[in-house]
Formats: structure tokens, sequence, C-alpha cells
């Protein structure tokens, strides 16, 4: 079994880290506003999924190579920081959706296709198998069972990511509903959450 003193430390080490804003809380919020608060929880199941393959690459000692190899660590880096630039630019050029017709179309976006994009906001991002690599090893013990130990810290991690991200961020959101109605917020809105989102890719892309 996992000690209780141990797993107590992963939840507040867990909870400081989803609470840190970054690719995924802007992700988040941006489907709060665009889709609804309930509709946001397909964009923050597919960043787990992401988180899950994270854990999994370091697991499985490939993150090792990752962060080792500075070719593969860049290209997934650039991958990455390209994509989030793409998002950016493509919510600052949206052009306010005030007929009711695509107002609906915006809300009713297929929960597959927020749940896709969930998976590559958080899996192009190298930074995190590396900061999984340094995470993990503080709360493994090498010398008792592995298995039960990174299901219970997977676990853990996912529920709490999904807490904060949903009664959070996404929530959050919810008190800028009111920049919707008209044009001029709605273009605000945009701008400002495209320019997050080119930000975070950009420091992404330089920030080593």
């Amino acid at each position: 079994m996992v000690q209780f003193s141990l797993w107590l430390a992963l939840v507040g080490a867990g909870t400081l880290i989803s609470f840190t804003p970054g690719a995924g809380a802007i992700f988040t919020m941006s489907n709060s506003l665009n889709s609804g608060f309930r509709r946001s929880i397909w964009g923050i199941l597919g960043q787990q999924v992401a988180l899950i393959i994270h854990i999994l690459i370091v697991a499985l000692g490939v993150g090792v190579l990752v962060s080792n190899s500075p070719l593969i660590f860049n290209i997934i880096r650039y991958a990455g920081a390209a994509y989030l630039v793409y998002l950016g630019i493509r919510q600052f050029l949206h052009k306010p959706d005030l007929d009711r017709e695509q107002v609906e179309d915006k809300k009713n976006e297929p929960a597959l296709s927020m749940f896709q994009r969930g998976i590559w906001v958080n899996l192009l991002n190298p930074k995190a198998i590396v900061f999984f690599l340094a995470f993990m090893p503080q709360f493994i013990r090498p010398n008792e069972p592995l298995l039960q130990q990174y299901v219970v810290l997977t676990a853990t991690v996912l529920a709490i990511d999904i807490m904060v991200m949903w009664f959070f961020f996404a929530m959050a959101a919810r008190s800028f509903q009111r920049f919707t109605h008209d044009q001029r917020g709605q273009t605000i809105l945009n701008r400002i959450f495209g320019c997050l989102f080119v930000l975070v890719g950009v420091l992404l892309a330089v920030i080593h």
C-alpha cells in the first residue's frame, strides 16, 4: 500500500501543479466559453488521456530518452509550440458569432472533436514528460510493488486535474459570459485567448 503521508504529499503537489496556469487551463476556459461549462469536460478528459500517455512514457523509461535527446525533445517541443500558436491565431482571427445558428453550431461542437483537441494540447508538450520524470520518482518506492503505486499516482493526478480544470478554470470562465452577447465583447475575448495561446506556444518554444 502507498503510505498515507506520501499520498497526502502527492495530493498537495498535484494540486499546486494543476493550478499553475498553462495551455491546458487556457484551453479549458476557452471551451467553457464557447461550448458551455458542462461540455468543456470533453476537452478536459482528452487532456487526461495525454497525461496518462506521459506517465506511461516515463514509467517505461522512454522519458529518459526524450529528456537526454535534444533532437527528439526539440522536435516534439516545436511541434507543440506550433500547434498552440495555430490555435491562438485561429482564435484571434475568429469572427464574432452573433447569428443564433452559428452560436448553436459552436456550442454543439462534437464531443470527439473537443476530446481530440484536448489530447493534442497536452500531448505535444515534452516538458510534461520531463516534469513527470522529475516528479514521479519522489512518490515511488522501488522496494514496493510498482504497479500499485503507479495506479494510485495516476488516479490521484488525474482526479485532481479534472477537478481543478472543471471546477476552477472552466467555472471561472463563466464570469466572462457577459462579454459573449455582443460583437465587441466576443472580439475582445477572442483576442485575449488567442494571445494567451500564442504566448504559451512561444514560451514553450523559447524556454529551455
